[in-house]
């Protein structure tokens, strides 16, 4: 596998620049996903882009915060030419029915909106659901900001701001190419409890620990469970991680920053004591062909990566990744192959 190219011309890797770089690429006529602070969005001008807001980043000087540069991935396009659209909850399972018999869909969602949650309970029915390859993000907002701005997507060639729709560019390529969506994810089951859940959702009161029942937040607070590591569920081989957004003993109601399944056993991950080594040692022998990467949030900051350098896969860190399904502390990557 070579470097990404767009036609004869390689791709440039994704990084974080500033607004005046960024709109000389997008009059350039290229093809961008972009993320950074509303603020910067907003003065971008119209073109062939899609973006979502996040001040997260690992960029090319490490993990950052910054609400001064945005993040800007040159799309893999080599095919015909791209289309953006919106998505609402009235038609967001057709999404991949509309993405190209050959290519790939990169989609944004803004976190905590109808569509979040529709995609989250959702995505695994959807018609031709791995079929085609699917991947994105969800926008998010400074922590600091939580209550007082919403997260963001944004359809460049209108220039519409939106924090309930998702967006989506569907890309086609050639048929000598094809797009390949993988995940890192540093997490595995730990040999602790079985845990399983009665209904899907968001959050959770009841649960059975090893066949018993019990009240979720009660088992984590007696148990004095690390929350900062996900539960995790081993998808005949796949380790799907649902990190845990905070527990309330008062109401007895545990939240979750995506969906636990009623059909599905989990178990708090295992610790990873060294975050960047052990994500070095999952990177693939080459990174030449990848053409988009985001990681999580979570793993920003219970890891610590701010200031620490991942030397691949740069990118926005978010409020959860798309890899076909929703996904939650875990690394997501395309490449063309």
């Amino acid at each position: 596998m070579g470097a990404v190219m767009n036609g004869t011309r390689p791709i440039t890797a994704g990084r974080l620049i500033s607004v005046e770089s960024a709109s000389a690429l997008i009059r350039s006529g290229l093809f961008l996903s972009i993320a950074g602070d509303e603020a910067l969005l907003r003065r971008l001008p119209a073109g062939h882009w899609i973006g979502g807001t996040i001040p997260y980043f690992m960029g090319q000087e490490g993990g950052e915060t910054t609400r001064d540069r945005i993040f800007v991935t040159e799309l893999p396009v080599i095919g015909g030419a791209p289309k953006i659209r919106f998505y609402d909850i009235t038609n967001l399972d057709r999404v991949c029915v509309d993405g190209p018999e050959n290519g790939y869909s990169l989609i944004v969602i803004p976190a905590f909106s109808e569509a979040h949650s529709f995609f989250a309970r959702n995505a695994p029915g959807f018609e031709d659901m791995f079929l085609k390859p699917l991947l994105g993000w969800i926008s998010g907002i400074h922590l600091s900001d939580l209550g007082s701005a919403s997260p963001m997507v944004v359809n460049g060639e209108t220039m519409e701001f939106d924090s309930e729709r998702a967006v989506v560019v569907h890309v086609p390529l050639p048929e000598q190419h094809f797009a390949r969506i993988d995940i890192i994810n540093l997490f595995s089951q730990g040999d602790g409890d079985r845990i399983r859940f009665p209904q899907k959702g968001f959050s959770a009161t009841d649960c059975t620990i090893n066949g018993i029942k019990r009240n979720f937040a009660e088992y984590v607070s007696s148990t004095k469970a690390d929350t900062r590591l996900p539960l995790v569920a081993d998808y005949s081989g796949a380790m799907i991680n649902v990190s845990i957004k905070g527990v309330d003993t008062s109401t007895g109601v545990v939240d979750f920053y995506a969906p636990v399944f009623d059909d599905i056993e989990y178990r708090f991950a295992a610790p990873v004591p060294d975050y960047v080594s052990a994500f070095n040692n999952q990177l693939p022998k080459s990174t030449e062909s990848v053409g988009f990467a985001c990681n999580c949030i979570l793993n920003y900051l219970y890891s610590e990566l701010e200031g620490k350098k991942v030397p691949t896969m740069l990118g926005p860190m978010t409020f959860g990744e798309i890899a076909y399904q929703l996904l939650n502390q875990t690394l997501v990557y395309l490449t063309i192959e």
